[in-house]
Protein backbone atom coordinates (compact mmCIF):
# COMPACT_ATOMS: atom_id res chain seq x y z
CA UNK A 1 0.00 0.00 0.00
CA UNK A 2 1.11 3.56 -0.70
CA UNK A 3 1.83 6.11 2.04
CA UNK A 4 -0.03 9.42 1.81
CA UNK A 5 1.85 12.18 3.64
CA UNK A 6 0.68 15.79 4.02
CA UNK A 7 3.07 18.57 4.97
CA UNK A 8 1.55 21.55 6.75
CA UNK A 9 2.90 24.60 8.57
CA UNK A 10 2.56 28.34 8.79
CA UNK A 11 3.60 30.65 5.95
CA UNK A 12 7.38 30.70 5.57
CA UNK A 13 8.03 27.89 8.05
CA UNK A 14 9.98 25.81 5.54
CA UNK A 15 7.45 23.39 4.05
CA UNK A 16 8.86 23.48 0.53
CA UNK A 17 12.40 23.03 1.87
CA UNK A 18 11.25 19.96 3.81
CA UNK A 19 9.37 18.63 0.79
CA UNK A 20 12.48 18.91 -1.37
CA UNK A 21 14.45 17.09 1.33
CA UNK A 22 11.88 14.30 1.53
CA UNK A 23 11.65 13.98 -2.24
CA UNK A 24 15.42 13.76 -2.70
CA UNK A 25 15.89 11.24 0.09
CA UNK A 26 12.95 9.07 -0.95
CA UNK A 27 14.39 8.86 -4.47
CA UNK A 28 17.83 8.02 -3.07
CA UNK A 29 16.24 5.16 -1.08
CA UNK A 30 14.51 3.71 -4.17
CA UNK A 31 11.01 5.18 -3.65
CA UNK A 32 8.86 6.76 -6.38
CA UNK A 33 7.37 10.00 -5.01
CA UNK A 34 4.38 11.85 -6.46
CA UNK A 35 4.26 15.50 -5.32
CA UNK A 36 1.13 17.68 -4.98
CA UNK A 37 1.58 21.37 -4.16
CA UNK A 38 -1.24 23.66 -3.07
CA UNK A 39 -1.09 27.45 -2.89
CA UNK A 40 -3.48 30.37 -3.14
CA UNK A 41 -1.76 31.84 -6.17
CA UNK A 42 0.17 30.11 -8.92
CA UNK A 43 1.32 26.86 -7.30
CA UNK A 44 2.99 26.12 -10.65
CA UNK A 45 5.94 28.33 -9.67
CA UNK A 46 6.65 26.13 -6.63
CA UNK A 47 5.96 22.98 -8.66
CA UNK A 48 8.68 23.87 -11.16
CA UNK A 49 11.21 23.90 -8.34
CA UNK A 50 10.86 20.09 -8.21
CA UNK A 51 11.45 19.27 -11.88
CA UNK A 52 15.14 18.55 -11.28
CA UNK A 53 14.13 15.84 -8.82
CA UNK A 54 10.84 14.45 -10.12
CA UNK A 55 9.53 14.02 -13.66
CA UNK A 56 6.88 16.56 -14.61
CA UNK A 57 4.15 13.90 -14.82
CA UNK A 58 4.77 13.11 -11.14
CA UNK A 59 4.08 16.68 -9.98
CA UNK A 60 0.67 18.30 -9.67
CA UNK A 61 0.02 21.95 -8.82
CA UNK A 62 -3.29 22.89 -7.20
CA UNK A 63 -3.86 26.67 -7.13
CA UNK A 64 -6.61 28.86 -5.74
CA UNK A 65 -8.43 26.25 -3.68
CA UNK A 66 -8.64 25.80 0.07
CA UNK A 67 -7.85 22.08 0.20
CA UNK A 68 -9.14 21.88 3.76
CA UNK A 69 -12.69 22.65 2.52
CA UNK A 70 -13.72 23.75 -1.01
CA UNK A 71 -10.72 22.13 -2.69
CA UNK A 72 -10.87 18.78 -0.91
CA UNK A 73 -12.85 17.07 -3.69
CA UNK A 74 -10.33 18.17 -6.30
CA UNK A 75 -7.50 17.00 -4.05
CA UNK A 76 -9.13 13.58 -3.56
CA UNK A 77 -9.63 13.24 -7.31
CA UNK A 78 -5.96 14.07 -7.94
CA UNK A 79 -4.83 11.51 -5.36
CA UNK A 80 -7.13 8.78 -6.69
CA UNK A 81 -5.82 9.30 -10.25
CA UNK A 82 -2.16 8.94 -9.27
CA UNK A 83 -0.71 6.00 -11.23
CA UNK A 84 0.12 2.92 -9.18
CA UNK A 85 3.86 2.27 -9.18
CA UNK A 86 6.43 0.19 -7.25
CA UNK A 87 7.49 1.80 -3.93
CA UNK A 88 5.10 4.68 -4.44
CA UNK A 89 4.74 7.48 -1.88
CA UNK A 90 2.53 10.56 -2.26
CA UNK A 91 3.58 13.89 -0.71
CA UNK A 92 1.14 16.80 -0.38
CA UNK A 93 2.20 20.31 0.60
CA UNK A 94 -0.77 22.32 1.90
CA UNK A 95 -0.81 26.09 1.68
CA UNK A 96 0.48 28.00 4.70
CA UNK A 97 -2.92 28.94 6.12
CA UNK A 98 -4.59 25.52 5.89
CA UNK A 99 -6.92 24.32 8.64
CA UNK A 100 -4.79 21.24 9.18
CA UNK A 101 -7.29 19.45 11.41
CA UNK A 102 -10.10 19.80 8.85
CA UNK A 103 -7.75 18.70 6.08
CA UNK A 104 -6.98 15.41 7.81
CA UNK A 105 -10.63 14.85 8.69
CA UNK A 106 -11.80 15.30 5.08
CA UNK A 107 -8.83 13.76 3.25
CA UNK A 108 -9.29 10.42 4.97
CA UNK A 109 -12.70 9.93 3.32
CA UNK A 110 -13.08 8.72 -0.26
CA UNK A 111 -9.44 7.84 -0.91
CA UNK A 112 -8.61 4.75 -2.98
CA UNK A 113 -8.03 1.64 -0.87
CA UNK A 114 -4.50 1.23 -2.20
CA UNK A 115 -3.47 4.21 -0.02
CA UNK A 116 -2.66 3.94 3.66
CA UNK A 117 -4.58 6.27 6.01
CA UNK A 118 -3.11 9.78 5.53
CA UNK A 119 -0.57 11.04 8.03
CA UNK A 120 0.46 14.62 8.64
CA UNK A 121 3.84 16.26 9.21
CA UNK A 122 3.97 19.79 10.62
CA UNK A 123 6.86 22.16 10.01
CA UNK A 124 7.46 24.40 13.04
CA UNK A 125 9.42 27.64 12.73
CA UNK A 126 11.04 27.72 16.19
CA UNK A 127 12.18 31.34 15.80
CA UNK A 128 8.65 32.65 15.17
CA UNK A 129 6.47 30.00 16.83
CA UNK A 130 3.41 31.64 18.49
CA UNK A 131 4.62 35.13 17.60
CA UNK A 132 1.91 35.47 14.95
CA UNK A 133 -0.40 37.74 16.96
CA UNK A 134 -3.97 37.09 15.76
CA UNK A 135 -2.76 34.08 13.76
CA UNK A 136 -1.44 32.10 16.75
CA UNK A 137 -4.56 29.91 16.86
CA UNK A 138 -4.08 28.92 13.24
CA UNK A 139 -0.42 28.07 13.77
CA UNK A 140 -1.27 25.97 16.84
CA UNK A 141 -4.03 24.20 14.90
CA UNK A 142 -1.46 23.11 12.33
CA UNK A 143 0.37 20.81 14.73
CA UNK A 144 -2.47 19.20 16.67
CA UNK A 145 -3.23 16.23 14.40
CA UNK A 146 0.30 15.66 13.13
CA UNK A 147 2.23 12.48 13.75
CA UNK A 148 5.57 14.22 13.31
CA UNK A 149 6.77 17.78 14.02
CA UNK A 150 9.88 18.96 12.16
CA UNK A 151 11.69 21.94 13.72
CA UNK A 152 13.14 24.63 11.44
CA UNK A 153 14.77 28.07 11.73
CA UNK A 154 17.01 27.01 14.59
CA UNK A 155 19.84 29.41 13.74
CA UNK A 156 20.79 31.68 16.67
CA UNK A 157 18.02 30.20 18.85
CA UNK A 158 18.83 30.23 22.58
CA UNK A 159 18.51 27.04 24.62
CA UNK A 160 15.75 28.70 26.67
CA UNK A 161 13.74 29.51 23.55
CA UNK A 162 14.23 25.99 22.22
CA UNK A 163 13.07 24.43 25.51
CA UNK A 164 10.11 26.80 25.73
CA UNK A 165 8.89 25.87 22.25
CA UNK A 166 9.31 22.14 22.91
CA UNK A 167 7.17 22.40 26.04
CA UNK A 168 4.43 24.26 24.18
CA UNK A 169 4.47 21.78 21.30
CA UNK A 170 4.13 18.85 23.68
CA UNK A 171 1.24 20.57 25.43
CA UNK A 172 -0.59 20.99 22.11
CA UNK A 173 0.28 17.52 20.81
CA UNK A 174 1.82 15.15 23.36
CA UNK A 175 1.65 12.20 20.93
CA UNK A 176 3.76 13.64 18.11
CA UNK A 177 7.39 12.76 17.54
CA UNK A 178 9.59 15.89 17.35
CA UNK A 179 12.75 16.01 15.18
CA UNK A 180 14.94 18.36 13.15
CA UNK A 181 15.61 17.71 9.46
CA UNK A 182 19.11 16.51 10.34
CA UNK A 183 17.59 13.76 12.51
CA UNK A 184 14.83 12.79 10.08
CA UNK A 185 14.92 9.24 8.67
CA UNK A 186 12.61 9.26 5.64
CA UNK A 187 12.41 5.46 5.53
CA UNK A 188 10.39 5.54 8.75
CA UNK A 189 7.77 8.00 7.47
CA UNK A 190 5.59 5.47 5.58
CA UNK A 191 5.37 3.52 8.85
CA UNK A 192 4.01 6.46 10.87
CA UNK A 193 0.46 6.08 12.13
CA UNK A 194 -2.25 8.76 12.20
CA UNK A 195 -2.39 10.49 15.56
CA UNK A 196 -5.18 10.03 18.08
CA UNK A 197 -4.53 13.42 19.62
CA UNK A 198 -7.66 15.45 20.39
CA UNK A 199 -7.61 18.75 18.53
CA UNK A 200 -9.14 22.07 19.50
CA UNK A 201 -11.63 23.21 16.87
CA UNK A 202 -10.52 26.23 14.81
CA UNK A 203 -12.81 28.92 13.45
CA UNK A 204 -12.40 27.94 9.81
CA UNK A 205 -12.60 31.54 8.60
CA UNK A 206 -9.17 32.04 10.15
CA UNK A 207 -7.83 29.75 7.41
CA UNK A 208 -9.27 31.87 4.58
CA UNK A 209 -6.98 34.70 3.53
CA UNK A 210 -6.88 37.28 0.76
CA UNK A 211 -4.44 36.66 -2.08
CA UNK A 212 -3.65 37.98 -5.55
CA UNK A 213 -1.00 38.02 -8.26
CA UNK A 214 0.10 40.46 -10.97
CA UNK A 215 2.51 40.33 -13.90
CA UNK A 216 6.05 41.28 -12.95
CA UNK A 217 8.30 43.01 -15.53
CA UNK A 218 12.01 42.39 -15.83
CA UNK A 219 13.78 44.22 -13.00
CA UNK A 220 17.02 46.18 -13.55
CA UNK A 221 18.73 44.83 -10.42
CA UNK A 222 18.13 42.99 -7.15
CA UNK A 223 17.71 46.29 -5.31
CA UNK A 224 14.28 46.48 -6.99
CA UNK A 225 13.35 43.24 -5.23
CA UNK A 226 14.16 44.75 -1.85
CA UNK A 227 12.17 47.89 -2.66
CA UNK A 228 9.12 45.81 -3.68
CA UNK A 229 9.30 43.66 -0.56
CA UNK A 230 9.84 46.62 1.76
CA UNK A 231 7.07 48.67 0.15
CA UNK A 232 4.37 46.03 0.49
CA UNK A 233 2.50 46.35 3.83
CA UNK A 234 3.38 44.04 6.71
CA UNK A 235 -0.21 42.75 6.72
CA UNK A 236 0.78 40.85 3.56
CA UNK A 237 2.48 37.94 5.30
CA UNK A 238 3.75 36.11 2.24
CA UNK A 239 5.38 37.60 -0.84
CA UNK A 240 6.74 35.57 -3.75
CA UNK A 241 8.07 36.68 -7.10
CA UNK A 242 9.77 35.33 -10.20
CA UNK A 243 11.29 37.39 -13.03
CA UNK A 244 14.50 38.19 -14.89
CA UNK A 245 17.09 40.54 -13.39
CA UNK A 246 19.17 42.90 -15.53
CA UNK A 247 20.66 41.17 -18.58
CA UNK A 248 20.38 37.70 -17.08
CA UNK A 249 18.60 35.28 -19.43
CA UNK A 250 17.64 33.02 -16.53
CA UNK A 251 14.88 33.70 -14.03
CA UNK A 252 15.30 34.68 -10.40
CA UNK A 253 12.92 33.67 -7.58
CA UNK A 254 12.46 35.76 -4.43
CA UNK A 255 10.29 35.71 -1.33
CA UNK A 256 9.57 37.78 1.76
CA UNK A 257 8.71 35.68 4.77
CA UNK A 258 6.31 36.73 7.56
CA UNK A 259 9.20 37.93 9.73
CA UNK A 260 10.34 40.26 6.93
CA UNK A 261 13.38 38.26 5.80
CA UNK A 262 13.99 38.46 2.04
CA UNK A 263 15.50 35.52 0.17
CA UNK A 264 16.66 35.56 -3.46
CA UNK A 265 17.76 32.50 -5.47
CA UNK A 266 17.91 31.17 -9.05
CA UNK A 267 14.70 29.73 -10.50
CA UNK A 268 14.63 26.35 -12.20
CA UNK A 269 13.55 26.86 -15.80
CA UNK A 270 10.94 29.27 -17.21
CA UNK A 271 7.75 29.97 -15.21
CA UNK A 272 4.87 28.47 -17.20
CA UNK A 273 2.57 31.36 -16.26
CA UNK A 274 5.13 34.06 -16.96
CA UNK A 275 6.87 36.38 -14.49
CA UNK A 276 4.61 37.03 -11.50
CA UNK A 277 4.44 38.78 -8.12
CA UNK A 278 2.26 36.83 -5.65
CA UNK A 279 0.97 37.90 -2.24
CA UNK A 280 -1.05 36.39 0.61
CA UNK A 281 -2.60 38.38 3.47
CA UNK A 282 -4.60 41.50 4.22
CA UNK A 283 -4.25 44.20 1.53
CA UNK A 284 -3.26 41.66 -1.12
CA UNK A 285 -4.72 43.78 -3.90
CA UNK A 286 -3.47 44.23 -7.48
CA UNK A 287 -3.23 48.02 -7.14
CA UNK A 288 -0.97 47.73 -4.07
CA UNK A 289 1.30 45.20 -5.79
CA UNK A 290 1.49 47.30 -8.94
CA UNK A 291 2.34 50.42 -6.92
CA UNK A 292 5.25 48.57 -5.25
CA UNK A 293 6.55 47.51 -8.67
CA UNK A 294 6.33 51.07 -10.01
CA UNK A 295 8.16 52.41 -6.97
CA UNK A 296 10.98 49.90 -7.47
CA UNK A 297 11.42 50.96 -11.10
CA UNK A 298 11.53 54.68 -10.26
CA UNK A 299 14.16 54.19 -7.53
CA UNK A 300 16.76 52.43 -9.63
CA UNK A 301 20.30 52.72 -8.27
Amino acid sequence: MEALITVVGFLGSGKTTLLKYLTTHFIDKGWNPFVILNDYENAYIDAQQFTKQVELQSIKALSGSCICCSGIVELRNIVNRIPERPNGVTLIEANGTSDACSLMEFLGVGINERFLPPIQISVVDVKNWQKRDEHNDLEANQIQVSSLLVLTHLENITSNRYSEVLIELKNFNPMAKIVTIDNLDVTLLPELLPTNNTAKKLDHLKAHWASCSVDLPNLPNTNCIHIICNTLPKSILRVKGCTKIGQDEKYTYFERKPDGEIHIRPFNGIPVTGAKLLCIGVKSEPSILENAIRKSLTNIK
